[in-house]
């Protein structure tokens, strides 16, 4: 079976997404041999030294059955001519035959193959003033015409899949849930292999975390005011993530509250740091309004940190009796969060890793090769529903 992946997301993107997209395909390529994986991607501007095409070479050299697909053309430019002008050009023409085609980002390509699409979450439905107004109305259209198309939708969470049949009528048999995993790396460390990324990245003593996009969806203003509220003079916040969009009210209201001295902004961590700055965090905060899964939770859990985030949307699936939950839109409800996560530091050290132990890569691997399978071999074809993968989740 000759199965093509939509490898553009994990080549030019270092968290969500992209690490999604590489962690569940380097999971899944050595299952089955009989399986050759075409992994085509946007490599127009790529730079040739990114860490992610290295890990993409990598991972064809290590197993003959993938093969490397770079199209000559921006992620823009590869967008534009197949969602927005919706040119009739198959992804087969640049890939070669397929018989499956997986888009693990939401949108379709045009092809003659049977298609998975998953769908990480309806942000742009549930929480559109979150969204940038110009992806809003991009995937107001695009998301439902690929669902249309799709002989298999996966989604990250329940959350995710109750959303889809809510606002979209997608239900049923053709929605498979797949929850994403955690790699072994993001574990206790004992604090002798810290110090050397305190140093590095200039940590302070002791303070609580948040990683992820700066977007008004991570809630990072109300964050930074329920931190304002914390008595511990010596207690200090870090925001680690890249500048996304609308994200100058976090900036404005640290200045505002006078805390230039207490919060610090890391911008993007790479990822061979990440295990260590968890680890070195007193607490994890994850404020978020809305989430289709959230991995920072799950690292943060598996790293045995204490871990405070909202109890909406797929945030409760992720993080079960293991963590603290609030609600978002209450700054004094946060801030209590906190100071709870603190005072409960030994349990929930404890409970994390034991929660973050029931997402595996390996396990949704062998989900998704279930759900390959099923649609390669005497699957349904584009417009019949009646016969799609019956594993369920065991959760």
């Amino acid at each position: 079976m000759r199965i093509g992946v939509d490898y553009t997301a994990a080549v030019w993107q270092g968290a969500g997404i992209g690490r999604y997209t590489r962690e569940l395909i380097r999971a899944v390529v050595g299952l089955d041999p009989s399986i050759t994986y075409h992994l085509f991607y946007a490599a127009g501007g790529l730079p040739a030294a990114s860490p992610y095409l290295a890990d993409l070479r990598a991972l064809g050299a290590a197993h003959p059955g993938v093969q490397l697909r770079p199209i000559p053309l921006s992620p823009r430019l590869l967008t534009i001519l197949w969602q927005r002008l919706r040119l009739p050009l198959p992804a087969e023409a640049l890939v070669g035959p397929l018989d499956l085609l997986h888009a693990p980002d939401f949108v379709l390509p045009p092809t003659r193959a049977r298609t998975l699409v998953t769908v990480h979450d309806l942000t742009f439905l549930v929480r559109p003033e979150c969204a940038e107004a110009g992806l809003r109305r991009y995937l107001t259209r695009a998301v439902p015409r690929a669902l249309r198309r799709a002989d298999m939708v996966l989604v990250d969470s329940q959350a995710t899949a109750a959303d889809l049949a809510r606002l979209l009528g997608i239900e049923g048999a053709q929605v498979r849930l797949i929850y994403p995993g955690v790699d072994p790396r993001f574990r206790p460390l004992p604090s002798a292999v810290l110090e050397a990324t305190r140093a590095r990245l200039g940590l302070p003593a002791s303070f609580v975390l948040f990683v992820g996009t700066l977007e008004p969806r991570k809630n990072l203003p109300r964050l930074v005011r329920a931190f304002a509220r914390l008595a511990d003079p010596e207690l200090h916040l870090v925001i680690a993530g890249r500048r996304g969009w609308l994200y100058e009210e976090t900036f404005a209201t640290v200045e505002r509250l006078g805390l230039q001295n207490r919060v610090h902004f890391l911008d993007f961590v790479a990822d061979a740091d990440l295990p260590a700055l968890y680890n070195l965090a007193r607490a994890f905060v994850y404020p978020s309004l809305y989430e289709g899964f959230g991995l920072p939770v799950l690292e943060a859990l598996a790293c045995g940190t204490p871990v405070v985030t909202s109890g909406v949307s797929s945030l409760i699936e992720v993080a079960g009796e293991a963590a603290v939950l609030v609600d978002p839109f209450d700054e004094a409800a946060i801030a209590d969060g906190i100071i709870h996560a603190l005072r409960d530091d030994a349990r929930l050290r404890a409970a994390g890793p034991a929660q973050a132990q029931r997402f595996r890569w390996e396990t949704a691997a062998q989900r998704l090769l279930a759900c390959y399978r099923t649609l390669g071999v005497g699957g349904p074809s584009k417009g019949s529903r009646d016969h799609v993968c019956t594993e369920r989740s065991d959760r």
